[in-house]
């Protein structure tokens, strides 16, 4: 929230000393953080008020302008240096002065091109003469431009340093002052503006009520509440009011306000001080409900009265209502939303934007001022669920002062009043009871114990009734003094003693807490299951693949997507209550939803060789989960509370999960790329599983998402843990991946942590290379075949790896040839190529007798 020092301090009895850096500082030592301090302007030099005599359009060039004559003073008034220049400029143009003998007697005119359009003949502007420095060393001077000398700049409140609005320049209402006056003064240029952000649980500090309140605690000086005003007696209701959603609101007022001139200015002070807080300026009815807001806290809307038909009623919407709002945006309402209705349907969506059908126009002269108190909740899911994050929503969402209501419209109606010659009908419509806010008692002492800090006797009391509280003393049998504190009704985040020690505590200031912390005792290091996790990490990083962080959650119709049947177990996910994004409300039963998000989404933004992985955590519920109890905060769970939570908590084992598209191996001057295959997902699990001490058996499988003549399953030993392949086609085309997408995922914790790794022997006596290429059945795992090799050939084989596979006419139908690289090495002599030979004899003798095999010749 911006808001400008000067209108802050009207309400604080602050000395002459107090600078706008004091109350910055004030605002952090009491938790309210500060975005910015900025001073206005600075402008130099002559700036004053002007009344435009008289514009002559030029329109003989591409761009439209204006040649305006501005009165700026008296006679005399205007620097004689200034005149000269202006002589010097205009002594090779046509003699343009002959128009002086009909400018208005007593007052100096200057001739001055602007482009705008927002201003006529008679306007009141401000205008900076030649010699002026405005904002950001931007120096005024007459100049030649258009054929005509623009003595000086008509200025907008953007070029002045008083806030963002360009779209035209800056015009003042009638009467504010006269051309020639002083608009340095005038435009409190001397100004100060603070932007502050309250934490979402201090609503009441989104308001100059609210702000002037806490700088009035930090500073310890008197405060002048701008809600304490005369609010006489009601003479009947304003306009009939029926509330049916008493939940969604507990209090209406309403003030009627007739013969109001709508079309009158605000005034400049009014227009200032919202400019200055970042609020536009659009006509005096909505410029004094935002007024209102600013300085109460408390959010207004304004009706037409002429355009309400029949009674107000404040409900819950109907299925398949309505309403366009002052945005022009028609939006089809939720059961949800609450909102205001008369006989013609829906005219406002409360708390959040009024509807067009009831707008307030130049021919609005009877209007209804509302101001209500909407249940905070209601108004956060309506605003988020149509987008529509107005200054009022955000304000009830974080809760407003429901004894503000009648404050509120009361003020409205006398500025109404005064600046728009409006009457106050006598009549005042309040339905709705609001209950006091409950009491809070808690020891004295405890924010001293909080803190470790023996603050000073009174203290708790006194910092508790500067907050608002009505606050009581009393002492139990045992001797025990407590305070009962019955928070203001601005307050309803005080509910518990945490709280009210919190109010103490940061009144008190956060900086005489001390901050001695205790010493932390030695670590332990990594555990083993840390250890392999980030051994896995950096295996797969050094193989290539990048490591993402997806987003944790999914929506359900990523099964479908997948193709998984109605009963597969990864359709069983725990819903999360309060999601990130509404469509994404499940926790993920496997990795790869997330991760193919993530690689879509590179894709999509033009990467086309991409391999990613991802190590997480998946969550496996139950199918009959256990509930989760509630234990109370007062005492410590008992063993028995703690197991059933443990109980309850579903398992939650750490994935390892990788996917790939594109080139594999990536084209250069060495020659061509090769694309990724469902061989490069199987290799992909084989540095896992190297760094986490074990070795994979792979088999041929069949689950979705992948294809099935190229999946395979991961096992270690006979159990398994995880599946590698390429996905199939309909998923890939389902979720917009590339073809021939192919992906891996481990369950890590599934994987044993060995006991202890065996250091690697090396050898220092020289290997025996030979090769053996096998006839084989179509059918055989290859894994299993090399398994039979490596038992068969003994302790001599150090490392067997299949290089060739070949199927055709040369090894018959069914058959296939497998050639195989066998590395011999003895550990303790130099192995002879006969003792080579008779290892790969044997292994070849071992595989023929278990699976058929044969030499291939």
């Amino acid at each position: 929230m911006r808001v400008a020092v000067s209108w802050l301090t009207q309400h604080l009895g602050l000395g002459e000393d107090v600078t706008p850096q004091d109350l910055a500082d004030a605002f952090v030592r009491i938790g309210i953080e500060v975005d910015d301090l900025s001073e206005l302007g600075p402008v130099t030099g002559p700036l004053v008020v002007g009344r435009v005599a008289e514009i002559e359009e030029l329109t003989e060039f591409k761009k439209p302008v204006r040649f305006c004559r501005v009165e700026v003073g008296e006679d005399g008034s205007a620097d004689a240096a200034d005149d000269d220049l202006t002589a010097d400029l205009t002594a090779d143009l046509v003699d343009e002065d002959d128009e002086d003998d009909d400018r208005p007697s007593g007052y100096k005119t200057r001739g001055i091109i602007c482009g705008a359009r927002n201003f006529d003949e008679g306007d009141l502007v401000v205008v900076s003469l030649p010699g002026a420095v405005l904002p950001g060393g931007f120096e005024i001077a007459a100049r030649k431009t258009y054929g005509r000398v623009s003595d000086g700049m008509i200025c907008s409140a953007r070029e002045l340093g008083l806030g963002e609005e360009h779209s035209g320049i800056l015009v003042l209402p009638p009467g504010t002052a006269s051309p020639g006056d002083d608009a340095k003064a005038l435009l409190g240029l001397d100004d100060t503006v603070i932007e502050v952000t309250p934490s979402p649980d201090r609503g009441y500090a989104l308001s100059i009520r609210g702000l002037a309140r806490e700088l009035s605690n930090a500073l310890d000086v008197p405060f002048g509440d701008p809600a304490q005003i005369e609010i006489p007696e009601a003479e009947g209701d304003a306009w009939p009011v029926h509330i049916e959603d008493t939940e969604g609101c507990r209090r209406f007022v309403l003030r009627r306000v007739t013969g109001l001139d709508a079309t009158a200015p605000s005034p400049w002070w009014m227009r200032r001080r919202l400019m200055l807080s970042g609020i536009r300026s659009i006509s005096l009815a909505v410029d004094v409900t935002n007024y209102v807001m600013l300085e109460l806290g408390h959010p207004l809307h304004a009706f037409a009265t002429s355009s309400v038909k029949g009674d107000l009623v404040v409900r819950k919407a109907k299925p398949g209502e309505k309403l366009t709002t002052l945005d022009d945006v028609e939006r089809t309402l939720d059961a949800d939303d609450v909102i205001i209705a008369d006989d013609s349907g829906v005219i406002s969506l409360a708390g959040t934007m009024g509807g067009a059908s009831t707008e307030i126009t130049p021919d609005s002269t009877d209007v209804l001022l509302e101001a209500a108190h909407w249940d905070p909740a209601a108004i956060s899911r309506t605003a988020r669920r149509h987008k529509l994050f107005s200054e009022a929503a955000k304000r009830f969402e974080r809760f407003t002062d429901p004894q503000l209501c009648a404050a509120a419209v009361e003020l409205a109606a006398k500025l109404l009043k005064q600046y728009g010659d409006g009457g106050i009908q006598p009549g005042r419509t309040d339905e709705g009871v609001v209950e006091p806010l409950p009491p809070v008692t808690m020891p004295i002492s405890l924010p001293d114990q909080v803190a470790g800090v023996r603050y000073k006797p009174g203290a708790t009391a006194h910092r508790l009734q500067q907050v608002g509280c009505k606050v009581k003393l009393s002492t139990s049998d045992d001797g025990v003094s407590s305070v009962t504190a019955t928070p203001p009704s601005w307050r309803a985040d005080l509910v518990q003693p945490a709280d009210l020690v919190e109010e103490v505590l940061r009144l008190e200031g956060y900086d005489s807490i001390p901050s001695t912390l205790p010493a932390a005792p030695a670590g332990t290091g990594l555990t083993d299951v840390q250890r392999r996790r980030r051994t896995v990490s950096r295996a797969l990083a050094e193989a290539g693949y990048v490591e993402v962080l997806p987003f944790p959650f999914i929506a359900d119709s990523v099964w479908d997507a997948f193709g998984l049947a109605a009963d597969d177990v990864r359709r069983n996910t725990l819903r999360v209550r309060n999601p990130l994004e509404a469509d994404k409300d499940r926790m993920a039963t496997t990795l790869l939803p997330g991760l193919l998000e993530t690689l879509q989404r590179n894709v999509s933004r033009g990467f086309k060789d991409v391999s990613l992985f991802h190590i997480g955590q998946v969550v496996l519920p139950a199918p009959n989960p256990l509930r989760v109890p509630a234990p109370g905060v007062g005492h410590r769970p008992a063993d028995d509370e703690l197991a059933l939570l443990e109980a309850a908590v579903p398992p939650q084992p750490v994935h390892v999960a990788v996917v790939l598209t594109g080139q594999r191996q990536r084209a250069g001057w060495w020659g061509s790329g090769e694309a990724a295959a469902w061989t490069d997902a199987v290799e992909a699990a084989r540095p896992v599983a190297a760094a986490a001490g074990v070795e994979l058996t792979v088999q041929s499988a069949d689950l979705l998402p992948w294809h099935p003549g190229r999946c395979a399953q991961l096992r270690v030993g006979d159990w398994p843990v995880g599946h590698a392949g390429e996905l199939h086609p309909k998923v890939v085309e389902a979720l917009g991946l590339p073809p021939r997408t192919v992906a891996m995922e481990l369950d890590l914790d599934a994987i044993p942590l060995p006991e202890g790794r065996p250091a690697p022997r090396i050898s220092g006596y020289p290997p025996v290379l030979l090769d053996v290429a096998l006839v084989a059945d179509a059918g055989l795992a290859v894994a299993e075949l090399a398994s039979e090799l490596r038992d068969g050939a003994g302790e001599l084989l150090e490392e067997i790896s299949l290089f060739d596979v070949y199927q055709g006419e040369q090894v018959g139908e069914g058959k296939k040839s497998l050639a195989y690289k066998l590395r011999f090495r003895a550990p303790d002599r130099t192995l002879t190529v006969d003792e080579a030979t008779q290892a790969r004899d044997a292994a070849v003798t071992a595989v023929g007798k278990r699976f058929g095999v044969k030499l291939r010749t």
